[in-house]
């Protein structure tokens, strides 16, 4: 039996729609949004939930169609970026959160396999981002793995 849709699953490879809707309807200048994205991040909240709170709370869809640049750009520039991006610390803290099981359930063969493949994917994601120079080149991540084996 043949699939009928192509994006069955997840969205990816899948990109917004090229906007020709202008901007005149926000009543916030470019300064003025730089200045709420370094003030959200001044209260300790990551790009994302800036990102969130832009579009929620001050109906701004897009910094970067109304400032030219996006978040995370902003928070470099003031100097407040996380010192890893925020994808790969996520995925730190998910492997965390599994090794902190692994410990009580030595026997859970399905979350051990599921540990290998995170720290796979933060493998795979800590190697581009040290080729696009987000990481540092020195930047090495400790499996667990093998230790909790």
């Amino acid at each position: 039996m043949a699939r009928r849709h192509s994006h069955r699953h997840g969205k990816s490879h899948s990109s917004r729609p090229p906007s020709i809707i202008s901007t005149q309807w926000i009543n916030y200048n470019a300064e003025s949004v730089e200045s709420i994205i370094v003030k959200l991040a001044k209260e300790g909240h990551s790009p994302s939930v800036i990102g969130v709170k832009l579009r929620d709370e001050y109906g701004i869809p897009l910094s970067k169609k109304l400032i030219g640049k996006t978040v995370t750009e902003v928070l470099e520039k003031a100097g407040l970026a996380p010192p890893i991006p925020e994808d790969l610390a996520n995925l730190m803290t998910k492997a965390r959160r599994l090794q902190a099981h692994l410990k009580t359930h030595k026997t859970d063969k399905k979350n051990i396999h599921s540990l290998e493949l995170l720290e796979a994917s933060i493998h795979r994601l800590s190697l581009y981002y040290k080729r696009t120079d987000a990481l540092a080149k020195d930047w090495k991540y400790s499996a667990q793995v093998a230790q909790l084996a």
